[in-house]
């Protein structure tokens, strides 16, 4: 069904934004009083590993989960991520980096500091093979037509290359904005001889312009400045962690404007993901 969603969207070059979803049976008021103080997080996509061909999509059952061969939609934003763990827990899902930038720039923890001059984010620091120590990866926050909540999609180091590619050819060439243009998102299997991995493939669609660009970019304007102000929480809350050992959890976050102009409170799924990458 999603895939015949994707292709329909893809013929009729046709994209509905958050305010341009009709009203539901209950109103914006009805639903913030019930979100009042908890948190709505990002739905999380990851680039499977194995070789695998399908996106997992989470759903209103933790147990069943959707899949898609594709994503097509916008890129309302992208930033780098980077996160280092100890020796032999990359790959755990309850160990805590010891050390983790948020925007790919300045690691809080263990080294800490500029993620530029880090030796840990050199080639060959790793423990094995000439890769990095630090886990250089890229957080995607992917806008689907008639969606309110744009779908988080992290792409591991062996991704970053056709995603850059895919940046330069489709967009910085031509001077747009990523927000410009609907894209799909793919997965192509590849193998370095010993294990099989995925990679993303990207692909663009068509542009907006006129009217539609117009709204397209007032909607992205305001996610990307939410999205500013969730990575200095982030980051401000990351530091205070690591300087008196405790643990303050996430905490509320800016909230984002969707139709009506009313607001959800979004959680703050920023620290990017561990994927099983080859050797």
């Amino acid at each position: 069904m999603y895939n015949n969603q994707n292709n329909a969207l893809a013929e009729q070059k046709t994209f509905m934004l958050p305010a341009a979803i009709p009203e539901g049976e209950f109103t914006q008021e009805e639903l913030a009083e019930d979100m009042d103080g908890l948190q709505m997080s990002f739905p999380r996509i990851k680039i499977p590993a194995g070789g695998a061909l399908q996106f997992e999509i989470p759903s209103d059952d933790p147990e069943s989960p959707d899949y898609e061969k594709t994503l097509v939609g916008v890129i309302l934003s992208n930033f780098p991520n980077n996160a280092y763990w100890p020796e032999g827990s990359e790959y755990d899902d309850t160990a805590t980096p010891l050390c983790s930038s948020v925007d790919g720039k300045q690691g809080i923890g263990e080294p800490g500091g500029s993620c530029a001059a880090c030796a840990l984010n050199k080639f060959g620091s790793a423990a094995e093979g000439n890769g990095k120590a630090c886990k250089n990866m890229r957080v995607l926050y992917l806008l689907r037509s008639g969606e309110f909540m744009p779908l988080q999609v992290t792409l591991p180091p062996t991704s970053l290359k056709p995603f850059r590619e895919f940046m330069n050819q489709s967009f910085m060439l031509r001077r747009r904005a990523t927000y410009g243009s609907v894209v799909q998102i793919g997965l192509k299997k590849m193998s370095n001889g010993k294990d099989d991995y995925s990679v993303a493939t990207f692909r663009r669609l068509y542009d907006f312009s006129g009217e539609e660009l117009a709204q397209i970019r007032q909607f992205a304007d305001g996610f990307k400045e939410q999205i500013r102000m969730m990575l200095q929480q982030r980051a401000a809350v990351n530091e205070t962690q690591h300087d008196d050992g405790c643990d303050y959890g996430s905490g509320n976050v800016e909230v984002l404007p969707v139709n009506g102009g009313a607001k959800f409170n979004y959680g703050q799924p920023l620290d990017g993901e561990r994927e099983a990458l080859p050797a």
